[in-house]
């Protein structure tokens, strides 16, 4: 072996990063940057400015986790001024175009009021001229499309922003990641560079191919300064050897949260990809070196942080030969299209799927299925429930989906006939729309109604009703944002006596009366179909 050739070290973090705050898929579109800059980064650093002590005791009550505080090591009141102040002065044409949207908004309530829109054009914010289109509803209610396109190639799209952040990891405690920036202490090794690099790839396949020191450095441009601080993130200890499976039927493996891997002889399937790195833990876990070095399709099923998460999608770029993703060409502000933000993350693979359309593979399918809720009842398109057949097997993905309307999936059970597994999330509670949305609001929300709008799966009856539907042999319910290494992207805490460990427990008891396998996941597990 050359010494000069290293792998990658499996417990080496890499978050990207937009201006210094942890990349979500709000934070890559133009639009949707800016208002997330004007409506919660400001805000966020303004309060911890004004009262650093506040934001220490919130990040420290089980009932504030997931709030709009700042989890930081230590007081760093001068360094989040100095990103303030960078934010103002540098991403000043951003700050402008949010304000253009609010504008925008309040120029159609005002004036649209069912006459043509065609003089308003010329009243269009300038910053936004030429990227919307004006429209009504059937019902004469004003509102715009983004030419989401145009925008990528606008000036506003400004991949300069985007920084990956490497670090070493030894346990599962990450900052949230909504509310606190990745700050630049010294802490992580902070490398200036697009996401769409081929470089990166370069860098992820160290975790299992050897590359010299030399080729790696010089293809992300490490500088002198940072050249032994990067070189401590390598090894030359050989990465355990991944397990193919080899059987006549399927497995599948649960890796935590929504994150599946199904595999054949032939062909590999994984959902929501969202895992953990590798070290030492009380809790068993699957990590990335339980991944195939080829994954043939990655279905993704929402545009939420826990379900698409660029962290770990980056990272297994090289490996993916298709993403499939919900089809959405809208141009809604609370809906970007995922197939124009992963292409420009460097996908160049990327599948569309509508409900009811059909992907076939070998010995096999996918089905887009509709996904009710979930989204605060914002018109929503990015979200698909999964029906996998694998053999004669058929499992049905159905994520976060809050079964509302019960007749919907009678209907498709008439198109898909019975399933044998179900794999279902029951966050009955859910956050109020505005913890995830709110920043794209152009008017505030009555408290009042926003908690009614929740960010909520199924809960017990709702969740029943998809198994009687469908006629379940098998029963999962996800993990429910209980591992800990998902902290940093969920901050959510249970009890005994929480509604959705309640009403899931209530579910997994009624499956198990009716002869019906139920569990609610959590760690890892390993399931062989004939």
């Amino acid at each position: 072996m050359n010494r000069s050739s290293y792998y990658l070290k499996q417990n080496v973090v890499a978050e990207p990063l937009v201006d210094s705050w942890y990349a979500w898929a709000h934070l890559m579109p133009p639009t949707t940057l800016s208002r997330n800059i004007t409506e919660r980064h400001l805000k966020i650093m303004d309060s911890y400015i004004e009262s650093p002590e506040t934001h220490e005791a919130a990040v420290k009550d089980p009932k504030l986790l997931g709030g709009p505080f700042m989890d930081l090591k230590q007081r760093q009141v001068e360094k989040v001024a100095e990103l303030r102040e960078h934010t103002l002065r540098e991403r000043n044409g951003l700050i402008t175009l949010s304000r253009a949207i609010q504008e925008l908004d309040a120029l159609l309530r005002q004036k649209a009021a069912g006459f043509s829109l065609e003089p308003l054009y010329s009243e269009v914010p300038e910053a936004l001229r030429g990227y919307v289109e004006l429209v009504y509803d059937l019902n004469n209610q004003p509102s715009f499309r983004l030419f989401e396109p145009l925008l990528y190639k606008s000036a506003y799209y400004d991949t300069s922003l985007q920084t990956m952040a490497l670090s070493e990891i030894s346990g599962d405690d990450r900052p949230f990641v909504l509310s606190t920036p990745r700050l630049d202490d010294g802490d992580s090794l902070q490398l200036r560079i697009p996401f769409a690099s081929d470089a990166l790839d370069v860098l992820f396949r160290m975790k299992h191919v050897l590359t010299s020191e030399e080729k790696i450095s010089e293809a992300l441009s490490v500088c002198d300064h940072d050249r032994a601080r990067f070189r401590s993130f390598l090894t030359t200890e050989q990465p355990r050897p991944y397990t193919h499976y080899d059987g006549e039927g399927a497995r599948w493996r649960y890796f935590g949260h929504a994150c599946i891997l199904l595999e054949t002889n032939d062909v590999s399937v994984l959902l929501d990809p969202v895992l953990s790195y590798t070290y030492e833990s009380d809790i068993s876990r699957y990590t990335y070196e339980d991944l195939p070095e080829v994954i043939d399709y990655v279905l993704i099923t929402h545009n939420h942080q826990d379900h698409i998460l660029f962290e770990t999608l980056l990272q297994l770029r090289h490996r993916i030969r298709h993403i499939v993703v919900p089809r959405n060409c809208t141009g809604a502000l609370q809906d970007p299209s995922l197939k124009l933000l992963l292409q420009q993350c460097g996908f160049r693979n990327v599948i569309e799927i509508s409900e009811m359309e059909e992907i076939p593979f070998p010995q096999g399918s996918i089905t887009a299925l509709p996904f009710l809720g979930e989204h605060g009842d914002l018109n929503v398109l990015t979200k698909s429930v999964y029906l996998l057949r694998m053999g004669k097997h058929k499992l049905l993905f159905a994520a976060d989906s809050c079964n509302v309307s019960p007749e919907v999936y009678r209907h498709v059970h008439d198109e898909v006939g019975d399933v044998d597994a179900l794999f279902v999330g029951m966050e009955c509670d859910g956050a109020p729309m505005s913890w995830i949305y709110g920043p794209l609001l152009t008017q505030k929300l009555e408290r009042q109604k926003d908690h009614s709008r929740r960010l909520a799966g199924s809960n017990y009856e709702r969740a029943l009703s998809i198994v009687e539907q469908f006629r379940c042999k098998e029963v999962y319910v996800y993990a429910l944002g209980q591992e800990p290494w998902l902290n940093y992207i969920m901050s959510i805490k249970y009890t005994g006596e929480s509604n959705p460990i309640t009403h899931s427990n209530r579910l997994m008891a009624t499956c198990q009366t009716r002869g019906i396998t139920a569990e609610r996941l959590f760690g890892e597990k390993e399931i062989f179909l004939d």
